[in-house]
């Protein structure tokens, strides 16, 4: 077989000599092992590693002569120097000492055994009396041997010089199970009938392997490439394995290897139960169980897991060699301490709990633990298994249990998801993560109410950055942004990097109301759009640049995430074709909204700066026909234009933070008033009723603002009313309530409106420090059709007089309204019956006439 290799090689490489002169020739050895190395169709390498080779060759222009044997004869055509490199060589210590690995591994694989589907094997045990076919030199073999002979089992071995031999010996019936590499045994499982068991061993760690001393820059370049690749999600070390992935992923621990567990953990407790406490019980003799503490002390010495048992006080009886090397010290060293003398505070303490939870429960215990031991910097994590051990009463008398180191599979397990679902560069989710949250997001919406928005950013200009400054420099802005715009969201929202410049941002759990759920895009808008006014540092000089938006509601989209991405994109190139530095909703009429709300917004801006609000004035009468006061409505008057509607301009002004200096103006001009009224005898009792939003009430400086303006104008703080409405009093009902106490001792009044629309109580009612209720417009309205608003006005009209409020009806439009009112005991009256809101000379000339008597 040698010479064969050797002359095919020799005839390859004279060939190459004349036509590829320029290349390097590279012989590697291809023995089928799919999906980690075959033969291809075109006499190249394939699998993982033969396409890994084949990419790497490609950029260090190598010319690969692919030769074909069987591993034997791979492993040694390797060992005399007739191959260049073999892939998928696991590295032990004796293969260091006949050939040379590069550092960093290609693959992380494990040895598993499957078995034939009409074959019963659970269990290490189950190997009895089984025909097992392995390659024949494999570290399975050896490791399987061994096991086998540490157990006394009787198995019956078949090497075979390839495992396409073994799979076909096991589709046959010829043999009973098939020891081999996780990937090779999953990658055949359904063609061959084959099952996986939970027989799991020996984590492997692959490479390319080179004659021993020899080919070091062949591997320097491998180790080059794979540090290079390995971190970047695009590269083709990372496609290739995408490309030849199993269901699961390469590095994550087998929910089998937890079932192994406890099937080993019964073994051995049923063993050190036999040699440490019940020795008077055992009816064997001496000379038995001499042999059985023997094979006992064998398997615990070779058993790769932490095995103590542990008395109610938590004391180690009984350490296995694995833990006294775990805790560098000797067994009589540990007997007797407890977990307090080998792991940190925070450890002992959780170990201790979950002792006890055992010891208290009866019942086994299967969890993962994060510990740490004194001097190193890193915790470990165990799969660890607590059983509590039982005298012949059943009575709870000590705990065994059993750990297995699995840190570096987390770890690995943890590397192959964040090489999954994050981008690289940026630490962000990447495309695959948020169109996973995105769809689960819009299942959710289907069964719930709710809104939720994708926000699509593009930065503009950015390939001309990438293209005058170089890739690096438009790396760093990526990161730079992306860390940015993570300080804007909240934690519930999705911020990815969705493409090279683009990044996306899901908004979930929104109102279904068109009008907040506008208000709340908005917002994070006006954050994004802030993100990128200050200018980013790079290469020490500042950069300015911008992005475009585009927003697309679930609302939008009836059916898939990747129809909802597409709106978005869509608003995207409307943004960029306008100009840049824009933002576009798919949807033309929440466009719509959004424009008029900015000019809306704008409009404030100017009116408060140019003077253009003015105040209206409702009068308020007692049905004795005396004017008490009024109630005073801001409009706006745009020049040349019609006035606004507070409908209109209230919510947008309530929501940019203008509502508050809004506000002082509004108070302010009231108070003149008041002061000009106070110099009339006939007008100085009139009073003033302001009403105040949540935003104003709720902003930090309202009570100084307040009585600022008082002391400003020199108004009469008894005949000013501040009216709340009850949507005001639900968040922080007591910090409301302390504001009110420290204004009333300034003599300031409150009214609350609209009692009874909302979610107030009594008992809130009764807290509240008011001086007048008013019986809100809308059971006035209906109340002589309807008799459950008259009853809800009877009810509010009965609770004010009680509790010694004074009681307003507004709404009052009519006759049989007022009737109505009077006749349920309401003295104090507001509405169109009287007079609607006018400017402040219709109504000093309005109340100049005289009023109707009924």
């Amino acid at each position: 077989m040698k010479w064969k290799i050797a002359a095919a090689g020799l005839l390859s490489l004279l060939a190459s000599s004349i036509t590829l002169a320029d290349h390097t020739i590279v012989r590697v050895g291809v023995y089928e092992n799919p999906p980690k190395i075959l033969m291809g169709p075109d006499g190249l390498p394939s699998g993982i590693f033969g396409e890994l080779i084949r990419e790497i060759a490609l950029r260090e222009n190598w010319q690969l002569q692919a030769v074909s044997c069987q591993w034997d004869a791979c492993l040694s055509a390797l060992r005399s120097g007739e191959l260049d490199l073999l892939p998928d060589v696991a590295r032990t210590e004796a293969r260091e000492r006949e050939m040379t690995f590069h550092q960093r591994p290609a693959l992380h694989s494990w040895s598993q055994v499957f078995r034939h589907q009409d074959v019963s094997i659970d269990s290490v045990l189950d190997l009895e009396g089984k025909r097992i076919a392995l390659l024949a030199g494999s570290v399975q073999q050896a490791y399987l041997q061994q096991v086998a002979q540490e157990f006394s089992l009787q198995v019956e071995w078949l090497p075979v010089s390839s495992l396409q031999a073994a799979l076909e010996q096991v589709r046959d019936g010829q043999a009973d199970g098939l020891a081999t590499n996780n990937l090779f045994g999953s990658h055949h499982a359904d063609r061959y009938q084959l099952e996986s068991t939970s027989i799991l061993f020996q984590p492997a760690r692959l490479f390319f392997a080179a004659p021993l001393n020899s080919h070091h820059d062949y591997l320097q370049r491998i180790d080059h490439w794979l540090t290079r690749w390995s971190d970047q999600p695009d590269s083709p070390y990372q496609r290739i394995l995408q490309g030849w992935q199993t269901e699961k992923p390469l590095n994550t621990v087998p929910k089998s290897l937890w079932i192994f567990a406890g099937i080993l953990i019964v073994l051995l407790l049923l063993a050190l139960i036999l040699m440490k406490y019940q020795r008077r019980e055992i009816r064997f003799t001496r000379r038995e169980l001499k042999r059985s503490d023997e094979k006992l002390s064998t398997i615990l010495s070779n058993l790769q897991a932490y095995v103590y048992i542990k008395d109610l006080q938590h004391h180690y009886l009984y350490a296995s060699p694995k833990v006294c090397e775990l805790f560098n010290c000797s067994e009589s060293d540990i007997l007797g301490q407890t977990d307090e003398a080998f792991f940190d505070p925070d450890s002992a303490a959780e170990i201790f709990r979950l002792d006890d939870q055992t010891l208290l429960s009866g019942e086994t215990l299967v969890r993962e633990e994060v510990n740490k031991l004194p001097g190193e910097e890193e915790p470990r994590t165990f799969l660890s298994v607590k059983v509590p051990m039982r005298d012949d009463q059943g009575k709870i008398y000590a705990l065994c249990g059993l750990a297995t180191d699995i840190t570096e599979q987390q770890r690995h397990k943890k590397e192959v998801h964040q090489l999954i679902f994050y981008d690289v560069l940026t630490g962000l989710p990447n495309r695959r993560l948020l169109l996973d949250r995105l769809q689960h997001s819009l299942v959710n919406r289907h069964q719930e109410i709710g809104n939720g928005a994708v926000i699509m950013i593009d930065l503009d200009n950015f390939r001309t950055l990438n293209d005058t400054l170089g890739h690096q420099t438009g790396d760093q802005l990526l990161t730079a942004i992306a860390r940015r715009l993570s300080h804007q969201i909240r934690v519930s929202d999705t911020l990815a990097r969705f493409g090279g410049d683009e990044f996306m941002l899901l908004l979930e759990d929104l109102s279904a109301d068109t009008s907040v759920l506008l208000n709340q895009v908005e917002q994070v808008l006006d954050k994004l759009i802030a993100a990128f006014e200050q200018p980013f540092i790079l290469q020490n000089q500042d950069y300015v640049t911008t992005a475009s938006f585009g927003v697309a509601l679930f609302s939008d989209s009836q059916h898939s995430a990747e129809e909802l991405i597409k709106q978005a994109e869509l608003a995207i190139y409307d943004a960029k074709k306008v100009g840049r530095n824009q933002v576009r909703f798919f949807d033309t009429r929440m466009q719509q909204q959004a424009e008029h709300r900015a000019e809306l917004e704008f409009g404030l801006r100017r009116a408060l700066k140019e003077n253009e609000f003015i105040l209206y004035y409702q009068p308020q009468y007692h049905s004795n026909q005396q004017l008490l006061g009024a109630e005073v409505l801001i409009r706006w008057q745009p020049p040349d234009q019609p006035l606004v509607s507070p409908a209109d301009f209230i919510p947008v002004a309530e929501t940019t933070g203008l509502i508050v200096p809004m506000g002082h103006w509004i108070l302010r001009t009231a108070c003149k008033q008041l002061v000009r009224w106070a110099d009339d005898p006939e007008t100085a009792h009139l009073t003033l009723a302001v009403n105040i939003s949540a935003v104003q009430m709720h902003h930090h400086q309202f009570v100084d603002d307040v009585l600022s303006i008082l002391s400003e104008t020199g108004a009469p703080a008894h005949r000013l009313e501040l009216e709340l409405t009850e949507s005001l009093l639900i968040d922080n009902i007591e910090h409301t309530i302390d504001k009110m106490l420290q204004l009333k001792q300034h003599g300031i009044r409150f009214s609350l409106d609209d009692f009874g629309t909302g979610f107030s109580s009594l008992n809130m009612l009764i807290s509240l420090p008011l001086d007048t209720l008013k019986v809100d417009q809308a059971f006035v309205r209906d109340m002589h059709r309807d008799p459950r608003d008259l009853a809800v006005a009877r009810t509010i009209i009965d609770l004010g007089r009680s509790l010694s409020l004074n009681v307003i009806a507004e709404g009052v439009e009519n006759e049989q309204q007022l009737k109505s009112l009077r006749m349920l005991g309401c003295q104090c009256f507001q509405g169109y019956f009287y007079a609607r809101p006018m400017p402040i000379d219709a109504f000093i000339e309005h109340c100049q006439l005289p009023v109707p008597l009924f």
